[in-house]
């Protein structure tokens, strides 16, 4: 048995952590914790959450399994495995709409029960393919008549305020987020908004007034100290939420014009015959090599994503970069029930491990093995778009996975024209050859065919 390895990101958490082992994961329950972990099992409402899949499964083990890091714990609890760990700042609008929806709804009900939340992070939600699924067992504690709501800052600055950049502003809340792990301040966000926007009551209770709130205290620590000194009835708490609730889940874009490769999956260059090639190769890879965790690097709305989880693969985290596409993506999976994740992904940038000790929050090679991975148009982007030397993009690539399919475009297909109209054409490497040799040198090329009349080609390769 391997050593249990501490979860990097729950160092904050001191009523327990969090440990992998052998795959599993646990977490201990601290004595401080204790009384409210019973009060809240003695109320029944949260297996019931357990049961619906809201919140992640518990069982107590024997505290032993995690040798030296149990000492001091009165329990330690044995959670399932999520496929795949994501976070706030790679979702995508509806992920974060949904987490915050998730949160909402659970807090709700446990008022209903005399049982709270100890915060609002959003880094206690998860995804299992879109459904989101609360993860900090221990974020429920017996609640105390009158208190305040001690999390609605944080449940602003991680949940509405980002949500609001985007439905207010037709910005993004990703690359912000990923810079401000805890979120986007009620300050930040009411600089920007113009005044026109400051007269919606929700807007101008939720972030101009809590904008001046916060400036007007003298600190952080000071601030939530008087918060917590205040008084609120159960019912106003419970309408509180209820509103947030009802305002949040009619938040929409506001950029839903048509995006640069939204569209891609109905408008492209391929004719319907060679795009159901490149789906029949897809398929085939995926009903041989059946990967349980398949990367699809460059999802657009799903579409290979959904004929390898059709043919083979069991899980399916897809990466784009273009918003409207992933609210195409995500709003399919939800419909289709895929087991697909879609999220937020800057190829050339994409998430380091950062946060308290570059470790918090894991980067994204750090957190799964893929088992296959699909990089369809992708090449030419990275090496032409980006001056990314085709040999790294290849080498990246196949780095991911041990199988995978790589698709090359040619430079005279149109699309590569289009990316080369407005600049120099410096890119003498780039051709099918350079290509080859490069992922030959770090992969056996298994098949490859060509899917449209300008030559696009797809690999399916095997790391050596």
């Amino acid at each position: 048995m391997d050593p249990a390895r501490t979860d990097a990101g729950s160092f904050r958490d001191r009523s327990g952590r969090v440990y992998v082992v052998d795959g599993c994961v646990f977490r201990t329950v601290m004595p401080s914790a204790v009384e409210d972990f019973e009060f809240v099992r003695s109320t029944g409402f949260l297996e019931r959450l357990i049961d619906d899949s809201r919140v992640v499964a518990e069982k107590k083990v024997d505290p032993r399994v995690l040798g030296q890091c149990a000492q001091g714990a009165h329990y330690v609890l044995e959670h399932p495995m999520l496929p795949f760990v994501s976070y706030p700042y790679e979702w995508p609008f509806a992920a974060l709409k949904a987490a915050a929806l998730l949160q909402l709804d659970i807090h709700l009900e446990a008022l209903d029960h005399g049982v709270t939340l100890s915060d609002a992070t959003a880094y206690n939600i998860q995804f299992r393919g879109v459904d989101p699924v609360f993860i900090d067992n221990l974020s429920f504690r017996r609640y105390r008549e009158g208190e305040f709501w001690i999390g609605h800052r944080q449940f602003c600055e991680q949940f509405v305020n980002p949500l609001l950049l985007r439905a207010l502003l037709g910005i993004p809340h990703n690359s912000w987020y990923r810079g401000t792990l805890e979120g986007i301040t009620a300050q930040d966000l009411s600089r920007i908004l113009p005044w026109t926007r400051k007269f919606s009551w929700n807007v101008l209770t939720h972030v101009v007034l809590q904008a001046r709130f916060q400036k007007k205290s003298t600190g952080r620590d000071d601030a939530e100290r008087r918060v917590k000194e205040k008084k609120l009835p159960l019912i106003a708490f419970q309408q509180m939420l209820r509103g947030l609730r009802k305002w949040i889940a009619k938040l929409e874009p506001v950029d839903t014009g048509k995006t640069v490769w939204a569209d891609y999956a109905r408008d492209n260059s391929y004719a319907s015959d060679e795009a159901q090639a490149k789906r029949q190769f897809v398929s085939e890879f995926a009903a041989a090599t059946k990967p349980k965790m398949l990367w699809d690097i460059g999802c657009n709305t799903g579409d290979y994503s959904k004929a390898a989880l059709e043919t083979g693969a069991e899980y399916v985290v897809g990466f784009d970069f273009d918003q409207g596409a992933l609210d195409t993506a995500f709003a399919r999976a939800k419909t289709e029930r895929l087991n697909f994740l879609p999220l937020f992904l800057d190829a050339a940038n994409p998430p380091p491990s950062q946060g308290w000790g570059q470790a918090e929050r894991m980067g994204l090679m750090q957190r799964a093995d893929a088992d296959g991975v699909l990089a369809l148009a992708v090449v030419h982007h990275l090496a032409i778009s980006k001056n990314i030397p085709l040999g790294d993009v290849v080498d990246w690539l196949v780095s991911m996975a041990p199988t995978g399919i790589i698709e090359f475009v040619q430079k005279s297909d149109p699309m590569v024209q289009t990316l080369l109209r407005l600049r120099e054409d410096i890119f003498d490497d780039y051709n099918e050859q350079s290509f080859v040799s490069a992922l030959e040198a770090r992969a056996a090329i298994v098949k490859s065919v060509t899917v449209s009349a300008a030559e696009r080609r797809l690999y399916w390769f095997r790391r050596r």
